[in-house]
């Protein structure tokens, strides 16, 4: 179980889901080690409530310092599924920033960089495990859940404990212009309740509140280690989200 000892490192901190994952640590008073490309960006973000390490998950030899002191890892990091100006083409056939680069290589960087992690914390996808399915099938043209399948069992593998996240169809944001300050007030939008189950049967829209919240809420339950999970929106939405009762559903 995560103390306010530990210090967590979340990797793709200014992304979508990981300015959240961000908010909600620091709102439970967590150490957070911010990663990124973009120190301006970041403090701009986070308002020098974080310690920040510039580096790159694509390039191994800029993450041999930065996982010193590290405890948990929650990494956030990822690219479009089909591409774009996010690639980073080097030419028109090669990306600096494709799946494979970000989310398998990058990963497996991450992994090699870090020492005596208590936990390990990956957001996929829903569809990992379903590949060949409609409309997993389209989603993954360009290899997103052939990366992503990759580097979860780089996890897996790894020795460390380890928690995979696989939601839906992302929703609610992304907040990258907004400030700190909204980042912690953030709710969930509508009136759908948490559902999370073992494996990659759920179908359906995942808020990145709700992801980020998992990212967090898993490091406090040891049922969760050592898990992957899928995670959806559905049904009527009480007014508190038992996080305990969730996670006991993946023993």
């Amino acid at each position: 179980m995560i103390a306010n000892s530990d210090l967590v490192l979340v990797a793709g901190a200014t992304g979508g889901v990981g300015q959240l994952v961000v908010a909600k640590l620091l709102e439970k008073n967590i150490a957070v080690l911010v990663l990124t490309r973009n120190e301006a960006k970041a403090k701009q973000m986070f308002e020098d409530r974080v310690a920040i390490a510039v580096g790159d998950i694509r390039h191994r030899n800029t993450l041999s310092t930065v996982t010193q002191n590290v405890t948990h890892i929650i990494c956030c990091t990822g690219t479009t599924a089909f591409p774009s100006s996010r690639w980073d083409f080097k030419n028109i056939f090669q990306a600096n920033n494709s799946p494979e680069e970000v989310d398998a290589k990058g990963v497996k960087n991450l992994l090699a960089a870090a020492s005596d992690l208590k936990r390990f914390v990956f957001v996929s996808s829903a569809g990992v495990l379903r590949k060949d399915q409609f409309p997993f099938n389209l989603l993954n043209a360009f290899g997103v859940l052939d990366a992503k399948l990759e580097g979860e069992k780089a996890i897996a593998s790894s020795g460390f404990p380890y928690t995979i996240i696989r939601p839906g169809r992302l929703i609610d944001g992304p907040y990258t212009s907004y400030d700190l300050n909204t980042l912690l007030k953030a709710k969930t939008d509508g009136k759908q309740a948490v559902v999370i189950a073992k494996g990659d049967d759920l179908n359906g829209q995942t808020s990145r509140i709700d992801v980020a919240n998992a990212c967090v809420e898993c490091l406090f339950y040891p049922m969760s280690e050592n898990k992957a999970f899928a995670i959806i929106n559905s049904g009527n939405k009480s007014t508190s989200t038992n996080w305990e009762a969730l996670f006991a559903q993946l023993a």
